[in-house]
């Protein structure tokens, strides 16, 4: 039985929240294993035991009540090669967390916190997107392009703030790749080199399972966190 920790603040009324352990039971189920999804509210991320979780997702419907506790989620399973998957607001806190703690931004802040942030890497859209479907055009070459097995998709939204693409210069060089862009070229999908598994997505890929259907992406995050 493996144990996949779902950091973020469950909310019935979160669509995303209903979708998440459907959307891992359907990749479980396909791939024949046994998992146990568990939720860990952000407050309570500093006394949980991290090292009993084989994998982690940081979980949409941010802001957080805690965002040093969703960073310190995040932060442990990129330091310790634990399977990550970050979604909408986990996909934010993961770019946040290596922006500061990685490359040494400190000033680095999410605007929809700290709207006078002297570095708003997570900043508002120009537009809301809110229950839409948009496309991505996937970097050739990229683990998630193979992952998907093609490099144009649809996936759904739902957020108002996102990587500010002004700021990617500050990843160049770094092992954290922006490699999934839309058709205004804005960031929506990282991979960390060297690491097991460790995405992030500003679409909500978890919404597939309120189909009925198996993602692609999730699957591969189940598998890793299998082996």
């Amino acid at each position: 039985m493996k144990r996949i920790a779902l950091v973020g603040d469950f909310s019935l009324d979160v669509t995303a929240h209903q979708a998440i352990p459907q959307a891992l039971q359907l990749a479980a189920d396909q791939l024949a294993l046994e998992i146990r999804p568990v939720w860990v509210h952000t407050e309570d991320v500093q006394n949980s035991d991290l090292a009993s979780f084989d994998g982690f997702w940081c979980v949409p419907a941010s802001p957080y009540a805690s965002m040093e506790g969703a960073m310190s989620a995040i932060k442990y399973a990129r330091e310790n090669s634990v399977p990550f998957l970050g979604t909408c607001g986990g996909y934010q806190h993961a770019a946040l967390d290596y922006a500061r703690h990685v490359l040494g931004h400190a000033d680095a802040d999410n605007a929809e916190v700290n709207p006078d942030a002297a570095l708003p890497l997570i900043s508002a859209l120009v537009c809301r997107l809110d229950e839409q479907h948009g496309n991505v055009t996937l970097q050739e070459g990229s683990r998630v392009a193979e992952i998907y097995g093609e490099q144009q998709v649809a996936e759904q939204y739902q957020c108002g703030f996102g990587v500010n693409a002004q700021y990617l210069h500050l990843f160049h060089g770094s092992e954290l790749r922006f490699v999934g862009f839309d058709q205004e070229n804005d960031p929506r999908v990282f991979e960390l080199s060297g690491h097991p598994f460790f995405v992030g997505t500003a679409f909500q890929p978890e919404r597939s399972a309120l189909r009925g259907e198996n993602h692609a992406l999730i699957s591969a995050f189940v598998r890793a966190v299998a082996e």
